[in-house]
């Protein structure tokens, strides 16, 4: 399985638009363009197919968690989430 597979699954199970991935994306950073990104969706015979490497990969996954969990509260503010007695 392809990182190119990976990326397509997760975008249908998700159900997550283009511009949606591309925000995602940009949650760590990682500028990329609706276009470029649908090279990755592309079959692999097309001409404008692109493989996905796994940097994109890897931010689009950790910029998923944040999607989906929210930023990592910083330190020091999880100990006043904290009910104190």
């Amino acid at each position: 399985m392809t990182n190119n597979d990976i990326l397509k699954k997760l975008r249908v199970a998700l159900k997550l638009r283009d511009d949606e991935i591309v925000k995602i994306l940009e949650l760590v950073d990682f500028r990329i363009s609706k276009s470029e990104l649908g090279a990755f969706f592309r079959n692999e015979d097309h001409p404008k197919y692109m493989e996905c490497g796994d940097q994109i990969l890897r931010n689009f996954l950790n910029g998923l968690v944040i999607h989906l969990r929210g930023p990592m509260p910083e330190k020091g503010e999880k100990g006043k989430a904290k009910k104190e007695d």
